[in-house]
């Protein structure tokens, strides 16, 4: 654990970069390890599904100051941001049914919806009170952590009424999914800049750009649902329209191609006829030209960002984790 107390002639003692990373999947662990031994065995469960920490890292390199150096506040953020994200994967699986996260079994198949269900919400207060802990906070009031968890919360729910609803326009679609995914980037890069004291302006640079890379990392994980095997993808795919999920790429096909949504309505289509249906509309096409168009407006900011190239250089690294390497 970070001793907020710690500090050198009266400073803050600075973290090095590759060191904050660290310090931040300590932090985690200790929430997911450490908890309450009425919680801890599931809690420990959900350690053997660890992510990559995009949003973590994201949080650390937009903290990193000019001197490549991170504020320990910024790694109890990050660590909180990512066991967030860890909540809405348990009730994203209990939603979905889901048996299989990242290759391992999911939460709610071996140990039942119900304690999945409580263990999110733990999870989520959890991360609220590791944020809620850091030293002078008073400094970091415009980073309004519960409003961007209302945000994803929000955006699932939207999700889950428009479930199957066919005629789900491109405009609604992308506001979903600006609430349930790319709110919380936009919450990671509004963290790391509030901590690498930066201006206003160039602030509002960084939140702009964790939502572009936001949307970008849903619309291409659309794709991945035609595009991958579950081998490859380590969760169930071609699943999406099965859940009663309608994404961007069969929303295309279904406004492109004649009678396709009615079909759809009144005797239902298979998954068969939806692969070819997205394939003969070019609905992955089409989403991947939306991706390509956040991205050039990511790379824009980032080339405009008044910071050390090896930090843009980070930044892009994230930009292409999303993208898949666009």
């Amino acid at each position: 654990m970070i001793n907020d107390k710690t500090k050198v002639n009266d400073t803050i003692q600075l973290i090095k970069f590759d060191d904050a990373l660290e310090l931040v999947k300590k932090e985690s662990d200790t929430v997911l390890s450490k908890s309450p031994l009425i919680i801890r065995g599931y809690t420990k469960h959900l350690m053997a599904s660890r992510g990559k920490y995009i949003r973590a890292m994201s949080v650390i390199i937009c903290a990193e100051d000019k001197n490549g150096m991170v504020h320990p506040n910024a790694v109890k953020i990050a660590a909180a941001i990512e066991i967030l994200h860890l909540a809405t994967l348990v009730h994203d699986d209990v939603i979905d049914n889901a048996d299989l996260r990242r290759g391992d079994v999911t939460l709610q198949k071996k140990y039942g919806k119900r304690t999945a269900v409580i263990c999110g919400d733990y999870l989520l207060c959890a991360a609220l009170n590791l944020a809620g802990s850091i030293s002078g906070k008073q400094d970091y009031l415009d980073l309004d952590m519960p409003d961007y968890m209302g945000k994803v919360c929000l955006g699932e729910l939207n999700q889950h009424i428009n479930n199957s609803n066919l005629n789900l326009s491109v405009y609604q679609y992308l506001k979903i999914i600006s609430g349930k995914t790319a709110a919380l980037f936009e919450a990671s890069f509004h963290a790391g800049a509030i901590f690498s004291d930066c201006d206003k302006s160039e602030c509002r640079k960084y939140k702009q750009l964790g939502y572009l890379i936001g949307m970008i990392f849903q619309l291409t994980d659309d794709c991945i649902d035609f595009e991958d095997t579950m081998e490859s993808a380590k969760k169930p795919v071609q699943s999406d329209y099965e859940q009663g999920v309608i994404t961007l790429p069969l929303i295309h096909a279904l406004k492109n191609i004649s009678g396709f949504s009615e079909k759809a309505a009144n005797s239902g289509i298979s998954r068969t006829e939806i692969n070819e249906a997205v394939s003969k509309a070019g609905g992955l096409n089409f989403t991947h030209m939306v991706v390509k168009k956040y991205y050039n407006k990511a790379v824009k900011i980032i080339n405009g960002l008044e910071v050390s190239d090896n930090k843009k250089e980070k930044l892009m690294t994230i930009l292409s984790k999303a993208a898949r390497a666009i």
